[in-house]
C-alpha cells in the first residue's frame, strides 16, 4: 500500500482514510458503505449504512431496521472532502460499485459484479478510474458462461419433461439474486411455481422495486396437491436436504451455480442436474471489466487471487491483493436457514458463493 491510498485494509474491513468510512466492513464500524445485500458484504452492527436506492428493499429484508441512507446511481455526494458515488455492478438488485475521488485520484471498489445481461438488476457500468478493486470469484480461464437463452432453454426443457412425467422439478439456488434471476428467465406457462419461505420475501422486494417476476406461491398455499407434480420448486440448497422436500413426493433435483461448470460438482452435491448460472463475472467478463476501467493499478479480492494478480502483472498492470472476509458460503447459508445475517462467532473460511 502507498501513503495516499484512498482505500486500505484494516481488521474491520476496507477503509477510506480521508473519508473516515468503510466499504463492506466485516466488523462493526460507525459508517459503512454497502455494495450489496449479500450476507458477506452487508452485516449487522454498523452505526450508519449507505447503499444504492435500489438496494433499500432487499437490505431491509436482510437486516431489518438499520440507519440507512440511500443514493441513486450516479449521484455524487461529498464526505470529509471525498466525492463518493455509486454505479451499477450488475450482480443483484441494488448492487453497486463505489467510486471515490480525492486528492486527484479516482478509485473504484467493485464489490461483486457480473457483465452479462440480467433483467432483475441494473446492468454493469464500467467506471473510469486510476485504481480498481475487483473480485475474482471465478477468476480462472475455465469459467466461461453460456448465453442466458441457451441456459434457460435447458432449464425449461428439464422442467417440461418432469412435468410430463408427473415429477416436481426442484431447483436449488441462493434465495437472493439467483432465485429471482431464475424466476425471470423460466417459461412460467409450463406449470405452477412454488418457492421456499426464504425466497418469497425477497421476491416481494424485487417486485416493489419494479422487477417483473412471474406469480409464485408457497407450498402451504397449494390446495390441490396434484399441482405439485407439475411444479417448478425454487428453494435454497439447505432445503433439498431437509424434510421440507418430502411434501413434493417424487422429484427431480437440480442446482444452479457457477460451480456447476466444475466436473463432478453436481455428483458430489447429490443433484440429478446442474445448471451453470452465476451472478458473478466469468473470466472474459472480469478481464473486460478491468480493461474498461482504464485502471493501471488493480487490487484483487476474494476468489482466485494469486492467478488474477499474476495474469494482470503479465499484462503490464500494477496488481496486488487485499485479504478480505468476502465470499463465504457459510454466511449466506445462515441467512437462508434462519433469516439471520449476523456473523458467526468465528470468521468463516474464505470460499465463494
Amino acid at each position: 500500500m502507498k501513503p495516499n491510498d484512498l482505500v486500505v485494509q484494516r481488521p474491520e474491513g476496507l477503509y477510506c482514510p480521508p473519508g473516515d468510512f468503510y466499504i463492506d466492513p466485516w466488523r462493526p464500524v460507525s459508517r459503512a458503505v454497502i455494495t450489496h445485500a449479500h450476507a458477506d458484504h452487508a452485516r449487522y452492527g454498523h452505526g450508519h449504512y449507505l447503499a444504492s436506492s435500489d438496494a433499500q428493499g432487499v437490505l431491509r429484508v436482510r437486516l431489518g431496521s438499520i440507519d440507512l441512507q440511500t443514493l441513486p446511481y450516479g449521484e455524487r455526494i461529498s464526505h470529509n472532502g471525498v466525492t463518493l458515488s455509486l454505479h451499477p455492478a450488475g450482480h443483484v438488485l441494488g448492487s453497486a460499485q463505489v467510486r471515490l475521488e480525492h486528492g486527484g485520484q479516482v478509485w473504484v471498489a467493485s464489490g461483486d459484479y457480473k457483465v452479462a445481461p440480467d433483467p432483475t438488476c441494473a446492468a454493469f457500468e464500467p467506471v473510469k478510474c486510476d485504481v480498481f478493486i475487483t473480485e475474482s470469484t471465478f477468476g480462472l480461464p475455465i469459467y466461461r458462461w453460456i448465453p442466458d437463452e441457451e441456459l434457460f432453454t435447458g432449464i425449461n426443457d428439464w422442467w417440461s419433461r418432469n412435468a410430463a412425467a408427473g415429477r416436481a422439478s426442484v431447483l436449488a439456488c441462493y434465495s437472493f439474486g439467483k432465485a429471482q434471476r431464475v424466476l425471470a428467465g423460466v417459461d412460467a406457462s409450463i406449470g405452477p411455481i412454488i418457492v421456499h419461505g426464504a425466497v418469497e420475501p425477497l421476491n416481494a422486494a424485487y417486485r416493489e422495486a419494479g422487477v417483473a417476476l412471474p406469480p409464485t406461491r408457497l407450498v402451504t398455499d397449494v390446495a390441490d396437491r396434484s399441482e405439485l407434480r407439475r411444479a417448478l420448486v425454487v428453494c435454497p440448497p439447505s432445503a433439498v436436504a431437509s424434510t421440507w422436500l418430502r411434501r413434493f413426493g417424487e422429484a427431480s433435483t437440480a442446482f444452479a451455480s457457477g460451480w456447476m461448470q466444475l466436473r463432478g460438482a453436481r455428483r458430489r452435491g447429490g443433484y440429478d442436474r446442474g445448471f451453470v448460472l452465476s451472478d458473478h463475472a466469468d473470466w472474459p467478463g472480469l478481464m473486460g471489466a478491468i480493461g474498461a476501467t482504464g485502471a493501471q493499478r488493480v487490487i484483487v479480492t476474494h476468489g482466485s487471487i494469486a492467478v488474477m494478480v499474476r495474469y494482470l502483472r503479465e499484462q503490464g498492470l500494477e496488481a496486488e491483493s487485499f485479504d478480505t472476509e468476502y465470499g463465504s458460503d457459510d454466511l449466506e447459508a445462515a441467512v437462508e436457514k434462519d433469516g439471520s445475517a449476523e456473523p458467526p462467532a468465528e470468521p468463516p473460511q474464505e470460499s465463494a458463493p
